[in-house]
């Protein structure tokens, strides 16, 4: 395998804050706001995070990743499916050696789980598709501050069958190993309004309800239910996850690793986040939720 240079932060100061200290700050706010969870499944394999900048979604992706520290106090290394926004290949893409830096620090490549994933031939090693995709890298400073020393596999899922093969992959690699390795699964859910080009109900109030209590909705009811194939249809179909490759592969990683439902933590969307804020609101809207199994 090649060695890789270290991937630089390409959204900080944009998605998150640039310095250390404003992020460790602003992960710390996010969890401070989070009461402690009372029913958490006895082990968690995976969860599905948004990606937004985290003025949005942050408090989410918090939710989760606190959903795992309190019951994972050590995670070796988390596997992070992220959305395809601009990787166009066929096959889900690897970041396979190497690091990432953040303004948190760094965080290095679990190699060995990566080179067996590729020996698989469930995902082909391309760093490059990595260099303008922002929706692993929001995730990897969560991971930093609150699991110290975890390792990553950052890979890029396209919306296609071979994320539900990745997915079986990955937990066939995770049952025989006594390290505690977690997916998580990249994804914001509909993307509605004129800016986005996706108005199937108009414009308006009620549009951007449907946006969320339905089209939304469709997609998470999915996801809990572990039907990870339903997912990708949907989505296609329907245009309510701009990651469901990601949210697909982590889906059936966590079915095959025994999880027989996922429990929704939070669900939201742009607008809202911005009402409870006491800012303009938009003609437009982006859905959220944070779900683990």
């Amino acid at each position: 395998m090649v060695e890789m240079e270290t991937r630089k932060p390409i959204v900080a100061g944009q998605f998150y804050p640039l310095q250390h200290e404003s992020c460790v700050d602003e992960i710390n706010a996010f969890c401070d706001q989070i009461v402690p969870f009372e029913s958490l499944p006895q082990t968690i394999a995976a969860a599905i995070v948004p990606h937004a900048g985290w003025a949005f979604s942050g408090s989410l992706a918090a939710m989760a990743f606190s959903a795992i520290k309190q019951q994972h106090d050590k995670v070796h290394t988390f596997v992070i499916f992220g959305a395809a926004h601009s990787y166009f290949g066929r096959s889900p893409a690897m970041y396979p050696s190497g690091s990432w830096t953040t303004p948190i620090g760094e965080s290095v490549i679990d190699e060995e789980l990566a080179r067996q994933l590729l020996n698989q031939g469930v995902a082909v090693s391309d760093a490059h598709a990595h260099a303008a995709e922002h929706s692993i890298e929001v995730q990897v400073p969560f991971v930093q501050h609150l699991f110290a020393g975890a390792k990553i596999v950052p890979i890029i899922v396209p919306p296609g069958e071979q994320a539900v093969s990745l997915g079986k992959a990955v937990a066939e690699i995770v049952s025989q190993t006594e390290k505690k390795i977690v997916c998580i699964g990249s994804t914001d859910l509909t993307h509605y309004g004129p800016r986005y080009g996706f108005t199937p109900m108009g414009t308006g109030a009620e549009a951007l309800q449907w946006a969320t209590v339905v089209n939304d909705k469709q997609f998470i009811d999915l996801a809990v239910k572990l039907q990870a194939e339903q997912m990708l249809t949907n989505a296609a179909e329907n245009c309510n996850a701009c990651g469901p490759g990601a949210a697909a592969a982590a889906v059936e990683a966590a079915k095959k690793l025994g999880k027989t439902k996922g429990m929704l933590l939070a669900h939201t969307n742009s607008n809202k986040v911005m009402a409870e804020r006491k800012g303009p609101t938009s003609s437009d809207c982006v859905g959220y939720a944070a779900i683990i199994f």
